[in-house]
């Protein structure tokens, strides 16, 4: 399917004739999503998978590569956004899937896997001493930062401007319309000095300061070492809860990412890949605080979910997390993103381009700019329009790929397939350099 991309005088014209390409190569995958429009608003159920003229209907996957309904085979790159970890068929997980469907599904009870992959949680990651599992990364965070509420009597929370928790805590800019209603205040990402005032400000109604230690779907910017160490001293004196969304970085050392900087939060949201690719989310951190749930305590919180402890996520997820993502194979994989992001920031820089990739270890973003990339609102002031004609250039080299420029490695993944992701780049900086050094 790869072929010689075109060169185009304008960005208008180019994505025009990338779209127009496109759409010719795809009937199936028009004609089914024309046909989904019918059952669901806009034909789609997650609108982070939209793109226009249509998104592609995905048949099959297997191994690190996905097929479409129009049988174009595609190296995958978007990872599932974290969750797709192990690839799309690992024969550990689907072993342990296959036997827990051979023992019966939707028990209606405790199971004796629950407390073996709860166990692996809490060996894996020393902040959380107590954990309790949920069906989403959106749901994991709003049970923490609702214990958190509870166990402080506060009601505030203070979130990074550009955060993202989840469907109902995306804090882009305005704040969406359909987030939870609690009283937030916004900070800026690795602004030491204005969160600090921030909490400092709020510290009689302040429950909580929740972020992700380094920013995803917002563009893989890390926080600053020392910005999380304020943050952790600054909610101490309060008495603040701090809570580190790790439902994506947890993947990025074996203890997750607050183990890199040396920063204990006192809650950790988490998801994605821990499910072993199933749905799953889990919160969990210190005893006291998590043991509000305890239902042996005549005041407890109730936490329900017919499908928090369902045996197939956590079949599939103990599996992954002691057989297959060992400490060692985090370390690894996590080296081979840091020297593929190496070797795509070089090949910009070749070709002297503003572009650069920021991330760490497996996973990797795109900014079409210059300068240092610390915050939200750096990531914004790029030239984000010219990430419809990456992705559309992108799926010519047959690679998989989610429009906001977001790249997340799994294991199947070889070094073979790490030479094809930077060939594509190379060609897409090569052929549409004009436009990128506009």
């Amino acid at each position: 399917m790869a072929t010689t991309l075109a060169a185009n005088v304008d960005l208008k014209s180019a994505i025009a004739e990338a779209e127009a390409r496109f759409a010719e190569a795809n009937p199936i995958s028009r004609q089914a999503y024309n046909a989904a429009t019918s059952v669901m608003p806009g034909g789609n159920t997650r609108t982070v998978l939209f793109y226009p003229p249509f998104p592609l209907a995905v048949a099959k996957g297997h191994g690190v590569r996905v097929t479409d309904a129009d049988g174009h085979d595609y190296l995958d790159v978007v990872g599932e956004f974290t969750a797709g970890l192990y690839g799309h068929s690992h024969p550990v997980i689907m072993a342990a899937i296959r036997r827990a469907l051979d023992d019966g599904i939707v028990l209606g009870g405790h199971n004796l896997v629950e407390a073996k992959l709860a166990d692996a949680v809490c060996a894996r990651f020393p902040s959380i001493e107590r954990v309790r599992f949920t069906n989403s990364g959106t749901e994991a965070n709003l049970m923490a930062l609702t214990a958190a509420r509870a166990f402080t009597g506060r009601d505030t929370i203070l979130a990074m401007q550009g955060g993202y928790h989840g469907a109902v805590f995306y804090f882009a800019n305005p704040a969406s319309p359909i987030n939870a209603p609690f009283p937030f205040v916004f900070g800026g990402y690795n602004d030491a000095e204005g969160c600090r005032q921030l909490i400092r400000q709020h510290a009689d109604r302040l429950a909580a300061v929740i972020l992700e230690p380094m920013f995803g779907s917002a563009g893989c910017i890390r926080a600053e070492p020392e910005f999380l160490k304020m943050l952790r001293e600054e909610t101490r004196k309060v008495g603040a809860l701090l809570i580190f969304d790790e439902v994506m970085t947890s993947r990025l050392t074996p203890g997750g990412l607050q183990t890199d900087v040396g920063v204990t939060p006192d809650l950790t949201s988490l998801g994605k890949y821990i499910g072993g690719g199933l749905s799953f989310g889990a919160f969990g951190g210190r005893t006291d605080i998590m043991d509000q749930f305890d239902p042996r305590r005549p005041d407890a919180l109730p936490h329900a979910g017919t499908f928090n402890n369902n045996i197939l996520t956590m079949s599939a997820g103990l599996a992954g997390l002691t057989q297959v993502y060992t400490k060692e194979a985090a370390l690894a994989l996590n080296a081979r993103g840091e020297a593929l992001r190496g070797r795509l920031n070089a090949l910009a820089a070749k070709h002297a381009l503003p572009v650069q990739f920021t991330g760490f270890g497996s996973m990797l973003a795109i900014h079409f700019r210059a300068g240092a990339v610390r915050s939200f609102a750096d990531a914004q002031a790029g030239r984000n329009e010219l990430k419809p004609l990456l992705q559309l250039d992108l799926f010519q080299r047959e690679l998989y790929s989610g429009r906001r420029g977001m790249y997340v490695l799994s294991l199947p993944m070889t070094e073979a397939d790490m030479d094809t992701i930077v060939e594509a780049f190379e060609e897409f900086f090569t052929a549409r350099r004009r436009l990128l050094a506009a």
